[in-house]
């Protein structure tokens, strides 16, 4: 054992070598270079200057930017991007030992190869973007002159350009020629080709770097044959089992008929809904047979509210949807058509915009453990505590619930604007698509008094009846156009919502806050009187 020990050779470690300090810069440029096109590759990496600029010691990251442009001094040609970045790459000079045919020289090495350090390479310039799209317009075209003009200064050039006027041949007609079999010129039928005179844009794709795409075959699909109904041909088809399948209510206009059955989709998906979250949904459609979606959420436990959004095949099997109108995006109940019944119009909808409100999506955990005035600025003045987020569909004028106005007649709790939602003074025979049930006026004076209080009650101010009162007088007196000489929008899902205009309501809350502080101000001049 020893002996085959000490017979093997030793190992001997590997000669140093030194590698010189000397700096290099190498650049991974995507093309041929040869000995003579030296010269040619800097042009195109923007001349010497932009090398030194961009190799240079402490040089700032724009600084590092090179652009690679294989058309220079073509204003059209879209260059493309690379980076220098850090490296520690060698720097080594290879040397091939050439040889006379007939001369065999004794005691040379076999190799033909030398190998010597000549540095190290501390930055490299690469590009590893992808070359955006060329497009190369008509030269000749007097806009394509005038661009060439400008980059070289040509002043008389500049001068003499004209718009020369359009001509509308946004088609030229051109005949191709093509050789026939004897290799004779035979013209072909004329086409047309674009002559839109179009420039290119500054960059085609913002894509720089190519996506990594693996295709594989969808695992959900599976191949089917079908039989082609004209030709009678059995061909092969992939379907999707996995494909995702909607469920909404029914979506209708305003005059369109009232649907009372559910869609077909949600009547198949009907047996694995929870028989218990259904019966309870029938039972709030029955009592109640319009629904805002949160009235209708805030009915519900955190639990329920989860399971009722996560089963999206529940709320089509009960009701359908507005799409414009005074009811719109309302549940309301298959089967009842409330244009047809007076008293539905405690149920139609009234919406203000808030702009200066930024929306906020929380969770329902949140907004069961949590007050909704947290949301608001908490340097605001408080009027009341705030009612928990299941009353947040109720509006009773003094207490502050939301940041948006979107409430239902039935949900207005304040005793001035019930007065006007149960008068019978300003209502229709027949159902308006626009105001509903109320008349123009009715509505416009109902609108008027609940945006007044709410946008107030937003700042912390609780608005007296005799407030308001005035307001409807000054209204009154304006020579602002009322909603019933208006035309309707013709974009539906604007219409029934009868926001002010921002300067407007700005101006009206303005007046809110004078009006405070000049009746602050009378109140403590009258105590220092007495």
């Amino acid at each position: 054992m020893d002996g085959e020990t000490s017979s093997r050779p030793k190992d001997t470690p590997a000669p140093d070598y030194a590698i010189p300090q000397a700096p290099f810069y190498s650049i991974e440029y995507p093309g041929y270079v040869a000995e003579g096109s030296v010269p040619r590759a800097i042009e195109h990496l923007g001349g010497q200057r932009s090398l030194d600029a961009a190799f240079k010691r402490n040089a700032s990251k724009k600084e590092t930017l090179l652009e690679l442009n294989f058309r220079p001094g073509n204003p059209f040609s879209h260059p493309i991007p690379g980076d220098v970045t850090s490296t520690d790459n060698i720097l080594m000079k290879v040397t091939k030992r050439k040889r006379k045919r007939n001369s065999a020289i004794e005691g040379q090495p076999l190799g033909e190869y030398t190998v010597e350090l000549m540095g190290v390479i501390p930055k490299t310039a690469r590009f590893r973007s992808m070359a955006d799209f060329q497009f190369q317009p008509d030269p000749n075209d007097p806009l394509v002159k005038l661009r060439y003009a400008l980059d070289h200064l040509d002043a008389k050039a500049i001068r003499e350009f004209q718009i020369s006027p359009e001509k509308e041949d946004y088609y030229v007609e051109e005949n191709p020629q093509e050789p026939d079999q004897d290799g004779d010129i035979q013209m072909g039928e004329p086409s047309k080709r674009s002559n839109l005179r179009l420039f290119p844009p500054p960059i085609f794709g913002r894509q720089t770097i190519a996506q990594v795409y693996n295709f594989k075959a969808n695992p959900g699909s599976i191949e089917t044959s079908i039989v082609d109904e004209e030709t009678g041909e059995e061909r092969k088809r992939l379907i999707n089992r996995s494909r995702w399948k909607g469920f909404a209510p029914v979506s209708i206009g305003f005059w369109d008929p009232t649907p009372d059955t559910p869609p077909k989709n949600a009547l198949d998906a009907a047996s694995s809904v929870n028989p218990d979250l259904l019966s309870r949904l029938k039972e709030h459609f029955n009592t109640r047979p319009v629904w805002s979606r949160p009235a209708l959420l805030n009915q519900f436990a955190p639990n329920e509210q989860r399971a009722l959004l996560n089963a999206k095949q529940t709320l089509p099997l009960v009701s359908y949807i507005f799409q414009d109108g005074p009811w719109r995006d309302t549940n309301v109940r298959l089967g009842y058509d409330p244009r047809t019944d007076k008293e539905a119009r405690f149920y139609q909808r009234v919406y203000f915009r808030n702009v200066n409100h930024e929306k906020q999506r929380t969770s329902f955990i949140a907004r069961r453990s949590t007050l909704h005035d947290r949301m608001v600025d908490s340097n605001a003045e408080r009027t009341d505590d705030a009612l928990p987020s299941n009353r947040s569909h109720i509006f009773d004028g003094r207490t502050r619930t939301s940041q948006t106005a979107s409430f239902q007649l039935c949900d207005i709790q304040d005793p001035m604007l019930i007065k006007m939602i149960h008068s019978e003074e300003g209502l229709r025979d027949t159902c308006n698509e626009q105001d509903g049930w109320y008349t123009s006026h009715a509505l416009e004076n109902l609108k008027t008094v609940l945006r007044h209080k709410f946008f107030n009650l937003l700042e912390g101010n609780v608005v007296s009846d005799e407030e308001c009162e005035a307001l409807l007088q000054t209204a009154e007196g304006s020579t602002r156009p009322r909603p019933a000489n208006r035309t309707l929008n013709p974009r539906k899902h604007n219409m029934a919502k009868g926001a002010l205009p921002p300067e407007e309501a700005t101006a009206a809350r303005l007046r809110s806050v004078i009006g405070k502080r000049l009746g602050t101000v009378e109140e403590n001049r009258d105590s220092m009187d007495e």
